[in-house]
């Protein structure tokens, strides 16, 4: 049960080929294709060709059993030929074809479901497993075999990049081509390559998603476990042709997929090209401390021109500390120079580039380094590359080369591949390649956040808030009026500005002089998106005439220009008295296939002409809400500046949290403009609001309870809870979380062999880095672990005695890939037996599975692990044989 799902498809050891009668093949068909693919490579398991058509009785067929089919046939016959698969129990199938249609592939999916078998098709060009051997494609030849898992949803594009990459010397664990319609979707394939250990780094050309639950969940567990680096086709320009607020018509599809990508953990890229050299210098681990990239440089050009592009893509230029020049100067020749590139001058020699290096790497001010080197008359190429590959590894930061040239320096490129530089022949590739070593590590920060729905903030009043959503969607309206826009921010203790709707001009006379002047008038329609463009808006009004001609007026224009529209009056609110306070937006808007996504930037009436926008999905932390700010421009201003005094940008952080609660606990939230909110340094009060809903959106993730309106489940925290042990002491048992990984490490390092080969069937001292990630960072939509942490006394390195929290049992379960059974473990310390643990953790696992619909909880347990088979049949398991293995019991309860 421990093997993948996909095994059968990706990784078979038993093959029948369905491609016709060797004599009838048409050269250039698919069918002539994969037979001459398949027998130019000597597959290193069982291969059998097959005709359906000619060999025989079911009867016949059924001797040749295999793990996977390829089906290589017209498309008439391709039904046929699946159905053949389906009864000799064929686990999974290829389907090699073009032009297959929505509703034959529908057909195919459905025979395919209905046998239990795994569908690769159609229209896909297949898949190579160079390990194996095998060539199922018609990709063109064998790839070389390396450590690059590839998945394209574009066969020509495939064959471009296989092409490019047999002349540039890049090998591949898999290669898998995904055309329209396909059965195993673009998510499945990232899973098998996440736990795939011939595939240290992945990359994926994508044109689109279909489900975006699945694809985040499967894109997390994969970058989490190893570098993910995405080139995606088809950017939209942005907009909403339907948008009713600022924030719908400012933000594109594309900018939602990039915010999608950062908090996946994954890099995205421009070219296949910049997607080779990004994953060869991923696939190296390093682990930069900054953006600051130091160059080294024997020229002075080069060094310019990398410079250029540091500022051009967001970097910023390393420069060494004053220390750092002083230690250096004597080392390198006397025309160089240290101030800002380090320009080594033209009579630099190995001893220089190495001592300069050794400088930047030593400086704590500097990430990364790249080293330039243009071809000089009596300069050696080599000498120098071979100066840097004496450095001692693994280096502590990134070391990127650049050596400029072509025939003359093609050795020297040599010696740095084989000490495992990354090498390139432009600056401007090299910089680009440390920005993407950056934004990894970066973008792996964001990956490790786990948010609940909810905020450790004061608890929402969130009946209120859908009372307010029911009562707008009872009158069959969208757009939410300023006063109903207000009160949805206050159930969630936004801080808005008093806001009171007067109906007649005498009234709102009344009311301005109640708040005190100077007041600011607006429109109040259900009809008008955006006031200012109905001359809707009057601000500063001084004085009770003032405020009774303004209504007069306001009213008066509103009915001119926007003649249909349906009018409630006008409202009147104080305006707000800052100290050079600053105008910011944040706004919700609902993306295709994404869903609901957060956007931060400068607010104000030139909202969309000062294009400052960033964004994230949600839900958010104070981690998140912090980084959210910081993407944008408007940051800049929220520090001191020309007499100001700083932000208070905690109370902006707290203004996200808010809306992430909102986004989370009303489904019905389609777009939100709260613009603007105005920061100052005693805090941020929001001024204006416009909210857009609708009936509660089918669910992003497909069947399911809790928040499927979302791209990213939040933590359950729901399941968290505190447990009485029989010693007296209490635990806290709660799902697992990211930063449970050293925890669960000592656990398991700390179990007995025995109870660790019961568990893992394994003698390993500890958990594989890549099972570890795979353990803590996980999919709650899909699977769940619960941990029990208990508190105890330890001393720290310097003596003193302090709490410390230890994970002392871990059960969890997986969904498997029928989505109606699951598989269970359970493990606990061996200090902790007797507790009672094993059995409450095991039974809320049951309760859990329960909870997400699924019918069966299933696992597999050692025949001589008597201690386990007595608690699940205490608990009602059936526990029968394993046909597969005698050594094991499989156990089932219904659920």
């Amino acid at each position: 049960m421990d093997k993948h799902y996909l095994a059968p498809l990706l990784a078979p050891q038993s093959i029948v080929v369905f491609a016709g009668h060797p004599g009838e093949t048409v050269p250039g068909t698919p069918s002539q294709s994969v037979r001459e693919a398949l027998t130019a490579t000597r597959f290193s398991g069982t291969l059998q060709f097959l005709d359906i058509g000619t060999s025989g009785t079911l009867a016949d067929l059924a001797q040749a059993r295999a793990d996977l089919a390829i089906i290589a046939l017209p498309p008439a016959e391709i039904e046929a030929a699946l159905e053949v698969a389906g009864r000799i129990r064929c686990r999974a199938a290829l389907v090699i074809s073009t032009g297959v249609g929505a509703d034959k592939a529908a057909s195919l999916r459905r025979i395919a479901r209905r046998d239990g078998v795994q569908l690769l098709g159609p229209n896909s060009l297949g898949f190579q497993r160079p390990s194996l051997q095998l060539n199922a494609s018609v990709a063109g030849p064998l790839a070389k075999r390396g450590p690059l898992a590839l998945a394209a949803q574009s066969g020509a594009l495939t064959a471009s990049m296989l092409d490019w990459a047999r002349q540039n010397e890049v090998g591949f664990s898999s290669v898998v081509s995904l055309g329209p319609h396909t059965c195993v979707d673009i998510a499945q394939v990232l899973d098998f390559f996440a736990s795939d250990a011939a595939s240290h780094s992945i990359i994926v050309h994508l044109e689109g998603i279909s489900n975006a639950r699945h694809f985040m969940s499967a894109l997390r567990s994969a970058s989490h476990a190893k570098p993910v680096i995405v080139l995606k086709a088809g950017r939209k320009p942005a907009g909403n042709e339907a948008a009713h607020t600022h924030s719908a018509s400012i933000v594109g599809s594309d900018d939602v997929f990039d915010a999608a990508l950062r908090r996946a953990g994954a890099v995205r890229v421009r070219s296949f090209v910049e997607l080779f050299s990004a994953a060869k210098c991923l696939a190296s681990r390093y682990r930069p401390v900054g953006r600051r990239l130091a160059i080294v440089s024997n020229g002075g050009g080069p060094g310019v021109l990398a410079a250029d592009w540091v500022n051009e893509i967001g970097l910023q230029l390393g420069k060494l500390s004053a220390a750092s020049r002083l230690g250096l100067q004597p080392q390198v020749p006397a025309h160089a120079s240290l101030s800002d590139v380090i320009d080594l001058s033209e009579e630099a020699q190995p001893a220089h580039f190495r001592a300069a290096i050794d400088a930047a790497l030593g400086d704590p001010d500097i990430a990364g380094v790249l080293a330039i080197f243009s071809p000089k008359m009596g300069r050696d190429p080599v000498a120098i590359a071979e100066a840097l590959a004496a450095i001692p590894q693994p280096m502590s930061k990134p070391l990127l080369a650049c050596w400029m040239g072509d025939a003359s320096v093609s050795t020297a490129r040599t010696v740095l591949a084989q000490a495992g530089i990354p090498s390139f022949r432009t600056p401007e590739a090299a910089v680009g390649a440390f920005g993407n070593i950056a934004t990894f590590y970066l973008n792996q920060q964001l990956l490790q956040q786990t948010p609940p729905p909810l905020s450790p903030l004061a608890k929402p009043d969130v009946e209120g808030a859908r009372l307010v959503i029911e009562s707008v969607l009872a009158e069959r309206r969208q757009v939410l009026t300023e006063m109903e826009s207000k009160a949805l921010l206050s159930s969630f203790h936004i801080p808005i500005t008093r806001t009171l709707l007067a109906r007649s001009a005498n009234e709102a006379m009344m009311i301005a002089a109640q708040l005190g002047f100077p007041v600011a008038l607006k429109i109040d329609s259900p009809d008008i998106a955006h006031k200012s463009d109905v001359d809707g808006v009057a601000l500063n009004v001084m004085n009770a005439a003032g405020a009774r001609d303004t209504y007069l007026s306001i009213v008066e224009r509103v009915s001119q220009l926007a003649p249909g529209a349906r009018i409630n009056g006008v409202t009147v609110q104080p305006m707000v008295r800052t100290r050079r306070g600053r105008e910011v937006h944040v706004g919700v808007v609902t993306d295709d296939p994404f869903g609901p996504v957060i956007v931060f930037g400068a607010g104000g009436t030139m909202i969309e002409l000062v294009d400052d926008r960033s964004m994230e999905l949600p839900p958010l932390n104070q981690f998140l809400a912090r980084s959210l700010i910081e993407r944008s421009r408007v940051a800049e201003t929220l520090d001191e500046w020309r007499g100001a005094g700083a932000a208070d940008r905690e109370a902006l952080e707290h203004v996200l949290l808010r809306v992430s609660e909102m986004v989370c606990e009303l489904p019905e939230l389609r777009e939100m403009d709260i613009n603007p909110v105005i920061v100052d340094d005693s805090g941020c009060v929001a001024v204006d609001a416009r909210i857009v809903i609708g009936r509660a959106p089918s669910p992003i993730g497909g069947a399911g309870t809790d928040y499927q309106h979302l791209a990213i489940l939040p933590y359950p925290s729901r399941y968290s809870r505190e447990w009485p042990l029989r010693n007296g002491t209490n635990c806290t048992v709660r799902p697992v979380h990211p930063d449970d990984a050293q925890m669960l490490q000592a656990m398991v390092q700390q179990l007995t062999p025995e109870s660790r080969w019961f568990r893992f069937v394994s003698r390993f001292q500890e958990l594989p880095p890549a099972m570890l990630a795979r353990f803590t960072l996980i999919d709650y939509d899909r699977e769940m672990a619960l941990v029990a942490v208990v508190r105890e006394r330890a001393a720290s390195p310097e003596g003193v005695a302090a709490d410390k929290e230890r994970i002392v049992a871990v059960s969890r379960y997986f969904t498997n890939p029928d989505q109606s059974t699951c598989e269970f473990s359970l493990v606990v310390a061996d200090d902790h037996k007797g507790q009672g643990l094993g059995s409450r953790l095991l039974e809320s696992i049951i309760e859990v599975a329960r909870d997400k619909g699924l019918a069966e909880i299933q696992g597999l347990v050692l025949s001589d692990n008597a201690e386990m088979l007595k608690l699940v049949r205490r608990l009602g398991f059936a526990v029968k044989p394993f046909p597969e293995d005698p050594e094991f019991k499989l156990v089932t309860h219904a659920l």
